[in-house]
């Protein structure tokens, strides 16, 4: 039975996270718990928690999902699903087990769909070698679906956001532009190569990425996904004490996603983003509007953003290149602590 997910939504993918301003000004003031044990919080906004379990061991745990951005439940299944898995990779750790997350309308969209959703989660996590092991059902409208997982690191070898140090290159693993692609699809004004290719684009794991991270002894990254490249570079820079210097021109992009920029369709999240980082952010002169708010567009299943140190950055990008990631690319710089921790040129 064929249903179209995307009839249940206006906003889908990661562009549904609440507004990153907003989400930051609610959580200021909850009390940190205090336990020597805890590796990683919230207080530096990073992708995943962090457990030290002994002296060899920490748990990474991480959790994700949101509504339909993609009309077949299958595909929504492997992207959700990929998506959250990310947040591991970023870390630095193995992911291990899951948890489905599910809210589904049973009245209102054929059980099937479910089943799909369920299955294309399932097909993903276990190309990632983890292992669903339960979950946790409501009746919601509209859908959303995602996962918990629990991924494992030696303590003294988790990456955060919080590494990167002056003087290291900032390399992006996949291009940019899935939520302006997204919202093309919606408004018709994209070709089915340019859904096509943003689709795939999703459901690609950052398992590469991770696996150069630990052979090179990566100590800073994050992955890019709902606050856009400027606002989670924005979160690094703060968390390590430097001023990260983005070449938009450098940025690699998915095919359409500057025309449609051009032709105005730059979705509400991505407005949301710049509200975030307009104080804290400086624009060089010439840098054009497309290109600002590119660097705003709420990405789902990102690349992993990695900090390296330029003499290894050559040999890891051809190694990137090799490994499924052929548009990866160097595309800014960490230097020392300006008035603006973010500069976009």
């Amino acid at each position: 039975m064929s249903f179209d997910l995307l009839t249940t939504v206006e906003t889908g993918g990661c562009s549904a996270k609440i507004p990153p301003r907003q989400l930051e000004e609610l959580l200021k003031d909850l009390p940190l718990p205090v336990d020597p044990r805890i590796l990683v919080d919230i207080s530096t906004h990073d992708d995943a928690g962090v457990y030290k379990v002994n002296d060899e061991i920490a748990l990474v745990l991480t959790t994700d999902f949101f509504p339909p951005l993609v009309s077949d439940g299958y595909e929504f299944g492997l992207i959700a699903a990929t998506n959250t898995i990310s947040d591991i990779y970023a870390m630095g750790a193995t992911p291990l087990v899951a948890l489905n997350i599910m809210m589904f309308p049973s009245a209102r969209i054929p059980m099937e769909v479910y089943r799909e959703i369920l299955r294309g989660g399932n097909d993903k996590a276990k190309e990632a070698g983890v292992s669903i092991i339960g979950g946790h059902t409501i009746d919601d409208y509209p859908p959303k679906y995602g996962l918990a997982v629990i991924g494992t690191v030696h303590p003294e070898k988790v990456i955060t956001n919080a590494g990167v140090r002056e003087g290291d290159e900032l390399i992006l693993t996949k291009p940019l532009g899935t939520g302006i692609i997204l919202a093309g699809h919606r408004l018709k004004m994209t070709t089915p190569g340019q859904l096509e290719g943003a689709v795939k684009l999703m459901k690609q794991l950052n398992a590469a990425g991770a696996t150069l991270m630990k052979k090179y002894s990566i100590r800073g990254a994050t992955d890019i996904t709902g606050f856009g490249l400027a606002g989670h570079a924005l979160k690094m820079a703060r968390a390590s004490g430097v001023t990260i210097e983005l070449d938009m021109k450098s940025i690699p992009l998915l095919d359409g996603t500057y025309t449609l920029a051009e032709q105005g369709c730059i979705p509400g999240a991505a407005f949301r983003n710049l509200d975030y980082t307009e104080r804290e952010i400086r624009f060089t002169d010439g840098l054009d509007y497309s290109l600002r708010m590119i660097a705003h567009d709420a990405q789902t299943s990102g690349g992993l953003l990695m900090a390296v140190a330029p003499e290894k950055s050559g040999e890891i990008l051809r190694e990137l290149h090799s490994a499924g990631h052929p548009e990866a690319a160097v595309i800014g710089k960490a230097v020392t602590r300006e008035e603006a921790p973010l500069i976009l040129g």
